[in-house]
């Protein structure tokens, strides 16, 4: 395909769209005309950048790809407003992404893969494995196109969508620089948080960037043989090398981690498995996000009890641990992440097989 020889112009820097700009033999502050429309004005295409001479926005046409993501499908919830969006990415692709709004301010959910391959047992994102990984591009464009959709500012950006980030980690960082940048949107780099299920040697890389953001880590169970059933992750990394990175973490960045624990009846939700968390991570600066599974049509767990849940949460408090149930948005939506995707896809494919779709 044609586009997959082009260079993506939004995956740039400022300084990086200076280069091409000079390499093109324009001058420099064409690059920072550019900048502002794709990352400023959320521009869709050059056409809407009215001070962009036509000789420009052509070169740019025939030499760069240009990442516009489309809406293919929005659900909104009638309990709080939530937005669930599908979009379809130029090689034919979706990716989900989730916009919620808080007191604090609007949050934007993003995926950084098309699919994942971490194969989680709880999840529906790992499903059909990964397709592949997204651009900085794409990833940035989720956000914006959910900006244009409501006309709303967004202050904080979580990349806990489908995929894992951490296994598209170049193009995990240059979303961040973008997305950060005083150019661009400006958000606080602590306003953004990244999930990984615990690769290990990626999350000292990341420590070693220093970076402001928020860690969220993918625990779910407190003992490496509980956590190899529910996450094929544990089978490449201990629990024991998982908090030895954490610490790491957090003396590189002086950022306090959060750890993600689903909570699934009867597999990692008793009294013991509480007792074995606190004693896992007590000595570390952290907090913990305890979540209700969602149910997943094709796997056989199921949610917590609301007591054992607030049991759970009560013997962690009891152990001075921080915590939190995290607030259920969109529930009466496809919420479980790479549910709408899969539906849709679904959905495609006996349309095809019928004969009648058409993309």
């Amino acid at each position: 395909m044609e586009t997959d020889k082009k260079k993506d112009i939004k995956s740039f820097t400022l300084s990086q769209l200076k280069d091409e700009m000079e390499s093109m033999g324009e001058k420099p502050f064409r690059a920072k005309q550019l900048y502002e429309w794709m990352h400023n004005k959320l521009a869709v295409s050059y056409e809407e950048m009215t001070n962009i001479p036509k000789t420009l926005s052509d070169k740019c046409m025939e030499r760069y790809s240009y990442t516009a993501l489309e809406i293919l499908q929005v659900q909104e919830s009638r309990i709080d407003g939530t937005r669930k969006y599908l979009f379809g990415l130029a090689d034919g692709n979706t990716v989900e992404s989730v916009w919620m709004r808080y007191k604090h301010g609007n949050s934007v959910c993003i995926s950084s893969q098309v699919g994942c391959r971490m194969g989680c047992r709880f999840c529906a994102s790992t499903l059909d494995g990964l397709e592949r990984s997204l651009l900085p591009s794409e990833m940035l464009d989720q956000v914006y196109a959910v900006i244009r959709h409501t006309g709303e500012r967004v202050s904080n950006v979580v990349v806990m969508g489908s995929g894992e980030p951490m296994d598209n980690f170049d193009n995990l960082l240059q979303f961040i620089t973008l997305l950060t940048d005083e150019n661009g949107l400006h958000i606080s780099q602590r306003n953004v948080t990244v999930s990984t299920c615990g690769i290990v040697p990626k999350m000292y890389q990341l420590a070693d960037r220093e970076l402001q953001i928020t860690l969220a880590v993918s625990l779910h169970a407190a003992t490496d043989e509980k956590r190899r059933k529910l996450m094929p992750v544990a089978d490449s990394f201990s629990l024991s090398e998982l908090m030895d990175a954490c610490a790491s973490y957090f003396e590189k960045t002086g950022r306090r981690l959060t750890f993600e624990y689903s909570l699934v009846k009867d597999v990692n939700d008793t009294d013991e498995d509480a007792r074995q968390l606190a004693a896992l991570i007590g000595g570390l600066n952290c907090h913990v996000n305890l979540i209700p599974v969602n149910p997943v049509r094709e796997r056989e767990y199921v949610q917590s009890e609301r007591r054992a849940v607030d049991a759970f949460k009560n013997k962690l408090e009891k152990n001075g641990i921080n915590v939190t149930i995290r607030r259920e948005m969109g529930r009466d939506i496809d919420g479980a992440c790479g549910q709408l995707r899969r539906r849709y896809m679904n959905d495609r494919g006996k349309k095809q097989q019928g004969g009648t779709y058409s993309a």
